[in-house]
């Protein structure tokens, strides 16, 4: 079985240190990365994620310039982006194709996702890989997955991408969902783990298990609060298990990029926040950390009183 992986460390990772990568450095890691066996390296949001901060840098902006210098790098074919529909207009997705981006994931909300669909349709028309994101899936009702699924493909996506945002998925779930979409679509379905509560791992084995081809994983784990799926750990379970053989992976190269990550960028180091781990058990988003700081037994109760439980 063929398995579709993206790196997501530049652009994930990037939460960690407002996606201030040196130019140097994310051509660097992207050329390791592909060498590493990567199909898509995904380098950047396009102005910007959900919530705006200022000073973002060179990965939470995609600009131009920036995707062009990507493309020279590795090549447009594995240069990938993803986007709100909120933050761009009709000129973005032309302008990232000239550039010399070739994969596009849009992401789509529960509710209001029509500007989205129009995004997607406008990126097949250019000539796109078009990818749908449903994030946060874990607070969707399975009858909106349906819906939203259904339409997003209808309109052309071509892999629909569970993100577990909130890192509270189980691999039962990760099971469910994957079997529940792909009857409804028979598209492709993608996985973007986070490990708020361990499991990132176990739930990638899960759902590629029930037929998930898509993959996302970073270099460390660095992605938002405790990190994505660990891609070195990713990439040694596909040797583990004799499917390495079909992505064409070279685990050695992808550990020296991470040594390489761990000296250039101090935000890169594994770790476990807290008040993430509260907010996992819970499903609760990262807006809602500042309300859980402070003694334990406080945030606690505060992240049960958010989430409705009794």
């Amino acid at each position: 079985m063929k398995i579709t992986n993206i790196d997501v460390t530049l652009r994930d990772g990037g939460y960690r240190n407002n996606f201030n990568f040196s130019l140097d450095y994310a051509k660097s890691h992207a050329r390791l990365s592909a060498e590493a066996g990567f199909d898509w390296v995904e380098i950047a949001y396009r102005n910007g994620s959900f919530s705006q901060t200022p000073n973002l840098g060179l990965t939470g902006r995609g600009d131009n310039d920036f995707i062009q210098a990507m493309s020279r790098e590795i090549g447009a074919e594995r240069v990938a982006l993803i986007l709100h529909p909120k933050n761009i207009s009709a000129p973005d997705l032309p302008e990232m194709y000239a550039a010399g981006a070739r994969l596009v994931r849009i992401i789509l909300p529960p509710h209001n996702y029509e500007s989205g669909l129009a995004f997607i349709r406008q990126a097949r028309e250019i000539g796109f890989t078009v990818g749908t994101n449903f994030a946060r899936i874990t607070q969707w009702p399975a009858r909106r997955i349906a819906e939203v699924a259904s339409a997003a493909t209808d309109a052309g996506a071509e892999v629909v991408y569970l993100a577990d945002s909130n890192g509270s998925m189980s691999p039962s779930q990760a099971i469910s969902m994957t079997t529940l979409i792909q009857s409804l679509t028979g598209q492709p379905i993608g996985l973007h783990t986070h490990n708020n509560l361990g499991l990132a791992l176990a739930n990638t084995i899960a759902g590629v298990d029930a037929g998930a081809t898509w993959v996302d994983s970073s270099l460390q784990g660095m992605g938002k609060g405790p990190g994505n799926l660990i891609a070195e750990q990713w990439l040694a379970y596909l040797e583990r298990t004799n499917l390495a053989a079909a992505q064409k992976l070279n685990l050695g190269a992808l550990l020296e990029l991470a040594d390489q990550l761990l000296a250039a960028v101090p935000q890169s180091q594994p770790s476990l926040p807290l008040p993430d781990l509260v907010l996992g058990h819970y499903d609760l988003s990262v807006e809602h950390r500042k309300a859980i700081l402070g003694r334990h037994s406080e945030a606690i109760a505060t992240a049960r009183s958010l989430s409705g439980a009794k």
